[in-house]
């Protein structure tokens, strides 16, 4: 697994010496070892590499990465440009046109979001291939969770989105005044007509920024 630098690191690096994260890097090293693992080791950390600390404004929490080939690569709900967009983007995308009037790219890369400072963030980092929650209970809940309380005690304006069960179920770490939360189900065909279509975050996410006097999240992702 590579690093984190910068100030997740300085944050984080408690938790590297922690018995549960040695018993974690050794599952995930074994995982990595014996089956298809998702997304590739080196990119396992990449929400935190391309959205640093000091720079987050919205955080979106997933639930656990596409577990297709090809398809997860470090940031909750993004694809790489040549791959399919999946059902729960496809979701995203509709919810964004209905909400902000964008439209609908050819693509399903979301690096735009994450270089403005949008910390993209699943439950858990890694899956085993076509096994959706395969590693689920292993340790990355403890080091998400570890995250989410370094988020928490940032003291400026911040939106956190959360989306789906084991993301919701986080709101109760949230206690933050300076912070706006925002639940919604999982934009998956199973649940998005119980409450992700119309829970307009995006127009919301932008409008607490701008209320607070920070630049709103351009998020529309363009044709490639």
């Amino acid at each position: 697994m590579s690093g984190l630098d910068g100030e997740w690191m300085e944050r984080l690096k408690p938790e590297f010496g922690k018995p549960y994260y040695r018993s974690l890097y050794q599952k995930v090293k074994s995982e990595y070892d014996h089956y298809e693992v998702y997304p590739p080791s080196e990119e396992i950390f990449t929400a935190y590499h391309l959205t640093p600390l000091p720079k987050v404004r919205v955080v979106i929490l997933g639930q656990d990465p596409y577990h297709e080939p090809g398809q997860a690569h470090g940031l909750s709900f993004s694809v790489k440009p040549d791959i399919e967009i999946p059902p729960s983007l496809a979701n995203i995308y509709k919810e964004l046109n209905t909400d902000l009037g964008l439209y609908i790219p050819n693509n399903g890369y979301l690096v735009k979001w994450a270089e403005q400072g949008v910390l993209m963030l699943n439950t858990l980092l890694t899956v085993r291939a076509h096994e959706a929650f395969s590693h689920k209970g292993i340790g990355w809940e403890e080091f998400t969770d570890a995250t989410i309380r370094v988020l928490n005690e940032q003291d400026r304006p911040m939106v956190f989105l959360l989306w789906g069960g084991p993301a919701r179920k986080k709101h109760e770490m949230l206690n933050n005044p300076k912070h706006l939360v925002l639940e919604a189900p999982h934009p998956s065909p199973l649940s998005v007509y119980r409450g992700f279509f119309g829970c307009r975050h995006f127009s919301q996410t932008n409008e607490f920024l701008v209320r607070n006097g920070l630049e709103p999240i351009d998020w529309q992702i363009e044709n490639l």
